[in-house]
């Protein structure tokens, strides 16, 4: 009788043991499936957040009360260039001429001013664009006709859409000055206060 009370009592022991180890295993099955859907979606995310840009934009509108700024850039990228296409309409300043500028920090907050000076990756002196020495936010002048509307466009392979602080306009301010840029005064060619602001998205 004893022994048969043993074998029983052993029996169960080995059920539940089998029991507790087949549980332990399908949770450590679970929880690794799960991390590893984690780390491909983590490795997704970085891979397609990291990728470049081909196409960014951003709205430009007044910084001042008294001054009405409409316009819009557009930046796309092809084949290692960045074109980029500007429209600006500025009734105030009809027949005059404005300097615009990419300025460091996507902030237009205090009339533009918390975007801080011009976009300068390089350190070099302020200058005009494709000349000695200039900034790659050295954008240049903008001519305005009788409605005061403008256009400028430009390619460059300066520039990139991307994660490379370097060359990427992404997140940077475009800026129109209320003056005209003379190309030699440092460190921003006198331009003048800034009417416009748009932050490049």
């Amino acid at each position: 009788m004893k022994h048969l009370q043993l074998k029983h009592v052993l029996m169960c022991l080995l059920v539940i043991t089998a029991s507790a180890i087949i549980s332990c295993g399908g949770s450590a099955s679970t929880e690794n499936t799960g991390d590893s859907a984690s780390t491909a979606m983590s490795t997704d995310t970085m891979s397609t957040s990291s990728a470049p840009a081909t196409h960014a934009e951003a709205v430009i509108t007044g910084t001042k009360a008294d001054t009405t700024v409409d316009g819009k850039a557009t930046f796309d990228a092809d084949n290692g260039k960045v074109k980029m296409m500007l429209d600006l309409t500025i009734p105030k300043m009809a027949n005059k001429t404005v300097a615009v500028h990419l300025h460091e920090h996507p902030d237009c907050g205090d009339n533009g001013n918390a975007s801080h000076g011009h976009w300068n990756p390089t350190h070099a002196p302020h200058g005009k664009w494709g000349v000695d020495s200039f900034h790659l936010g050295d954008i240049g002048n903008v001519k305005l006709d009788a409605q005061g509307k403008g256009t400028m466009e430009m390619t460059t392979d300066l520039w990139t859409l991307g994660s490379d602080t370097t060359s990427s306009v992404l997140n940077r301010a475009i800026i129109v000055h209320s003056g005209v840029d003379d190309y030699k005064s440092q460190p921003s060619g006198n331009a003048g206060s800034r009417i416009g602001c748009g932050v490049i998205k």
